[in-house]
């Protein structure tokens, strides 16, 4: 079984609507629909009640792989504010679909051309509830 996964109830409402204006455009099916998989089985809470190691929207996270051991850190952002330079990842890539609604501790994994990449969320550096900004 899965484990479950956590959205404030604000995240959970903003990624339905993207996920039903993305439906209406082309491409990018495989992740939307992914993306709409894990909305079903998310257990939302409150944005004052999310727990702080819970990566939310516009949360920074570190990340290890866990074939190489090498580290990154990534920023999870809505489409309009992927930035990969930034490293400001989009929730629609498969790392951003992956990540949301863990937790510091989990280890994901998402398909990519070469085989599977599985990482472990290492810790979550930011996360704009546990700082009190409850509008990102």
């Amino acid at each position: 079984m899965e484990n479950v996964i956590y959205l404030t109830e604000q995240d959970y409402k903003r990624l339905i609507e993207l996920v039903q204006q993305q439906r209406q455009g082309p491409g990018m099916q495989a992740n939307i629909a992914k993306l709409g998989e894990e909305l079903k089985r998310a257990k939302r809470v409150a944005s004052d009640e999310i727990p702080a190691e819970v990566v939310t929207m516009n949360s920074s996270v570190l990340l290890r792989d866990m074939k190489s051991g090498n580290e990154m850190e990534i920023t999870l952002v809505y489409p309009k504010d992927a930035d990969v330079n930034a490293r400001k990842i989009s929730i629609l890539a498969p790392v951003g679909t992956a990540i949301i609604g863990c937790k510091a501790g989990d280890e994901v994994e998402w398909p990519v051309p070469s085989g599977t990449i599985n990482y472990k969320i290492e810790k979550v550096t930011f996360q704009p509830e546990a700082s009190g900004n409850f509008a990102l």
